[in-house]
């Protein structure tokens, strides 16, 4: 059975940093390219950063460029999400994700994923 499980999230004040976190369990972590998504209340998930399964390419939504670092550890099943400069618009419900590697598409259409995580809240304080 897949598990996929964010930590990190906290309410913290503008301009500080948090790391998320997000481990995957029960499928083989080295064959998913893995998202970082997230929903702030009453609008859409969409997404933020991706990182293919050998950590060999990152891409990133405008609005987190240079702020944001997506990592992966694949000795440890685990997706890492670095985040610096925090703003209160970054407040938001943030979502791991996990796509199987020959699944081309759109880096962030929800849609072409396969496994996710419950989420772990982030909110930003000005």
């Amino acid at each position: 059975q897949v598990q996929v499980v964010e930590s990190g999230g906290g309410l913290v004040h503008a301009g500080v940093s948090l790391r998320l976190s997000c481990t995957a369990t029960g499928l083989t972590f080295n064959a998913y390219a893995m998202g970082w998504f997230r929903q702030a209340p009453g609008k859409e998930r969409v997404g933020v950063a991706y990182i293919t399964r050998n950590g060999d390419n990152t891409y990133y939504a405008d609005s987190v460029k240079g702020r944001f670092t997506i990592s992966r550890d694949n000795a440890k099943n685990t997706l890492y999400l670095q985040m610096t400069s925090l703003k209160p618009e970054d407040t938001a419900m943030y979502y791991c994700a996990a796509k199987v590697w020959y699944r081309g598409g759109d880096y962030f259409d929800p849609k072409l994923y396969n496994y996710w995580g419950q989420g772990t809240q982030v909110t930003v304080s000005s």
